[in-house]
């Protein structure tokens, strides 16, 4: 098990009280984000599809590695490990 840090993005932080980032313990990014759902019940509903994967409009970092890169949310989690969500911003010049 790993320390890491879930930084959590402003549209999510009703569901977690207000939080900013959220410190869990886990082996891998998707155990990480099972204990966010654990304590911020709703979280995942927005991150993750009905099959458990990253929704399309959403990135997950760790570090600043997108996971998707790093074999999804199977990636371990080094100690002291950051893990973002971002959600995708859409928009550009007319």
């Amino acid at each position: 098990m790993s320390k890491a840090t879930i930084r959590v993005p402003t549209p999510l932080r009703p569901l977690t009280g207000g939080a900013a980032e959220i410190d869990v313990e886990a082996g891998t990014v998707g155990e990480a984000l099972q204990v966010l759902e654990r304590r911020h019940e709703g979280v995942l509903d927005r991150v993750l599809d009905g099959e458990g994967k990253v929704r399309g409009f959403v990135n997950i970092y760790l570090g600043e590695r997108n996971v998707r890169s790093l074999g999804g949310l199977d990636a371990p989690l080094p100690e002291s490990g950051v893990i973002s969500i971002v959600p995708a911003v859409a928009g550009g010049a007319r």
